[in-house]
């Protein structure tokens, strides 16, 4: 089994992008409300509080296009589509589960961490304050 650390740097942009996909903000909470279910599109939109129905759609066409989520169109009037989870998806969703109970675990004292950095700032974004540059040398 290879090391995290051994790989080889054409898979490099491919693996960035994967990650950047699956570990969007939509995607995770889309994955998460799925779970095992058969879901249609209202019934997503309603599971997911605070996305568009743009947003939504765009998420969802990504997701189909990786393999990760299957779309069936049901030819009857009014039109039927729903989505489930791929096996791969299912897969993914697994591996993400831990991720958000970790980050659930830790919130407090991550929020806690970012109110100690951010009052060492004085407020501001330290990216933005030269005084916060200062320390880091």
């Amino acid at each position: 089994m290879a090391k995290i650390n051994e790989h080889l740097s054409t898979d490099c942009r491919p693996i960035a992008q994967i990650l950047a996909r699956v570990g969007d903000k939509w995607s995770i909470l889309l994955l998460n409300a799925l779970g095992e279910e058969t879901m249609r599109f209202k019934d997503l939109h309603r599971a997911v509080p605070g996305i568009s129905q743009r947003m939504l759609t765009v998420t969802l066409r990504n997701l189909e296009r990786d393999g990760l989520v299957c779309r069936t169109a049901y030819p009857i009037i009014p039109p039927k589509v729903e989505y489930r989870l791929s096996e791969s998806g299912r897969s993914l969703r697994c591996a993400i589960v831990p991720i958000a109970r970790w980050a659930a675990d830790n919130r407090q004292g991550i929020e806690e961490a970012q109110r100690r950095f951010d009052s060492a700032c004085g407020g501001a974004s330290c990216s933005d304050d030269p005084s916060c540059l200062e320390m880091e040398r």
